[in-house]
């Protein structure tokens, strides 16, 4: 087939764990692109580099990261961009990049990001801060090409609903009620899960931990494994303590050829979708399932012209088991992972998870897995806020035939019903989902409750009184009557 010199190759993707700390997000960022330009084969790939889009960074401020990696890499970019936080940056980076080296507005492009969160703790822990590069204000700041994921609607903000670590849980008890398990039988179920991951993990040389565990180990709480919101302990969570970069290049076919890179090395994106579910969780349609996903992923693999059962390689976005489910669920797969992997690398509690740049890992690792398989399909999906935005890559090392696809698909996924909305509801509501939060202590300290009220709006409840935590973290509750105040408080009914 002869290759458009416009087509898209994904040529390079570079991957750092730095286990001694001390090193800054953006020394990270330009370790993995030469990694990246090393696996590349191009000696002088990096300083053709014409735009770099940097995934946002939460342990370290910059003005214009990008500037700074460009600097380091010998690079003069036309262009430097950044991201707003979100863990679906990454892929739409790369969509982004594929859909300007198409239309010729770019032809060498770095996707990067890192993330020195642990070195960034350690010191903190101490009183101290890095001695890490600054910009002052005579550096313009770098255009936000991808903004910030919402994550703050009025129903969770009033109740203080504020974090991931929150909010999955309550997912998570909405799949195991629509699955019909008790509360042990999920424990089981998503103890699996994860055990599967770890060892995933354990044989990705780019992973954090490299270690399987068991079952029991990670969905079990323990003296290493302390409850953070049921059903989750430690190890159902996503690990930032760690300090990773992650890299990828990407370049026209003229210019892969031209500065020598190997047919060997090329990855294609075929496609790209991008979608969001809604803001507001209490929105919903239900909160086991995602219609950005189900259509954004389906609307990928059409583009590409295949079907899921053609990917071989599949890297799910994994900060939380329900996030892994869910999308499973929608991409018609099996959701315990035990008819086929559901990861790459082994998940953000395993391989690492460097806030938003994740899937900049997945990405590269997936490539990789295509280059030892030519001719095989890879699929990524990648996640922001609380299953709310969503990003999707179809890759494989044969071109696309009809060139790299992407498309807007929110008008279709707008379509799709969702659940009115009872933010200041004052009377008795029945659960729906719910989970209980607990402090480093051990104790529980309050809990968070999804009910629907008569008519079947939804509410979102803080419930703090001990005897109802103590309920609420062991009984079965669903269908249960709550007796809920305009505030947002609650008691048992």
């Amino acid at each position: 087939m002869r290759i458009d010199p416009r087509t898209p190759v994904l040529v390079g993707g570079g991957q750092v764990n730095e286990r001694d700390g001390g090193v800054e997000p953006v020394d990270l960022i330009v370790r993995a692109a030469r990694e990246a330009a090393e696996q590349a084969g191009a000696p002088t790939l990096l300083e053709a580099v014409d735009t770099v889009n940097v995934v946002g960074l939460l342990s370290w401020r910059y003005r214009d990261p990008g500037a700074l990696v460009a600097e380091r890499i010998g690079a003069s970019p036309r262009r430097t961009g950044y991201t707003g936080n979100g863990g679906s940056t990454p892929q739409v980076l790369v969509n982004q990049a594929a859909s300007d080296i198409a239309a010729g507005r770019a032809d060498v492009v770095l996707v990067a990001g890192a993330e020195a969160w642990r070195t960034r703790m350690k010191l903190r822990a101490k009183g101290e801060r890095p001695d890490w590069t600054t910009q002052d204000e005579s550096v313009p700041k770098a255009e936000i090409v991808v903004p910030d994921v919402p994550m703050e609607a009025e129903s969770e903000r009033r109740i203080g609903l504020d974090r991931p670590s929150y909010v999955y849980p309550l997912f998570e008890q909405a799949l195991r009620i629509s699955a019909g398990r008790t509360i042990a039988e999920h424990v089981e179920h998503i103890g699996g899960l994860w055990s599967a991951f770890s060892e995933v993990a354990a044989t990705n040389p780019h992973a954090w931990t490299q270690r399987a565990y068991t079952a029991a180990e990670v969905a079990k709480p323990s003296e290493n494994n302390r409850w953070i919101a049921t059903p989750y302990p430690k190890f159902l969570n996503s690990n930032n303590m760690v300090d990773q970069g992650a890299a990828l290049i990407l370049c026209s076919a003229e210019t892969a050829e031209r500065l020598g890179v190997p047919r060997s090395q090329w990855v294609f994106p075929h496609s790209g979708t991008e979608s969001h579910d809604t803001d507001a969780i209490a929105a919903r349609g239900a909160l086991d399932r995602s219609p950005a996903i189900r259509i954004g992923a389906r609307r990928a693999l059409e583009l590409a012209r295949i079907g899921i059962d053609d990917v071989a390689f599949l890297d799910i976005y994994s900060c939380f088991p329900s996030a892994v489910q869910v999308a499973a669920i929608e991409l018609g797969l099996d959701p315990s992972g035990a008819q086929r992997p559901l990861t790459c690398t082994g998940g953000l509690t395993f391989a690492g998870g460097p806030w938003n740049n994740y899937s900049t890992h997945a990405i590269a690792t997936v490539a990789s897995r295509l280059r030892e398989s030519p001719g095989a399909y890879g699929l990524v999906t990648a996640n922001s806020g609380y299953l709310t935005k969503h990003a999707f890559g179809v890759y494989s090392t044969e071109p696309p035939a009809g060139g790299f696809r992407r498309e807007d698909v929110q008008a279709e996924v707008d379509a799709e019903p969702t659940t009115p909305v009872a933010e200041a509801f004052d009377g008795v509501a029945e659960i729906e989902s719910w989970t209980v939060i607990y402090g480093r202590d051990g104790a529980p300290e309050k809990a968070f409750v999804a009910a629907r009220v008569p008519g079947g709006a939804r509410t979102l409840a803080i419930v703090t009184d001990a005897g109802d935590l103590a309920e609420l973290a062991e009984a079965e509750m669903a269908g249960r009557s709550l007796r809920v105040e305009e505030s947002g408080t609650a008691r048992l009914h």
